[in-house]
């Protein structure tokens, strides 16, 4: 039984090391605004993604609702590009909030 917690332990102590090694390459970085002109292609691209959802979809072909598929993946990664940003993954979170415990 000992041994069992022991392995269980020592393999959650190594799954979070090349966490802890990622952790330091997160970078802060201010925020950006949008120009005028990305918040125009912004908001074209988010009246799109509208019209596809209000579609009837139910007599389209596969093919056709394979296109719609992937336009609709390509727009949300435009979006998600021009609003650019710092993402934490929840390791990272972890990460942090355990160290802040620790040194405080």
């Amino acid at each position: 039984m000992k041994k069992k917690i022991f392995y269980l332990m020592t393999a959650l102590l190594l799954s979070f090391t090349p966490i802890a090694l990622q952790a330091s390459a997160i970078v802060a970085e201010e925020p950006t605004t949008m120009s005028v002109e990305n918040e125009v292609k912004a908001k074209a691209l988010v009246q799109r993604l509208e019209e596809i959802k209000a579609m009837d979809k139910s007599s389209m072909t596969s093919k056709e609702k394979k296109a719609l598929r992937k336009e609709v993946r390509s727009t949300k990664a435009a979006l998600s590009e021009m609003n650019g940003g710092v993402y934490l993954s929840v390791g990272a979170i972890i990460i942090i909030i355990l160290l802040l415990i620790i040194l405080l």
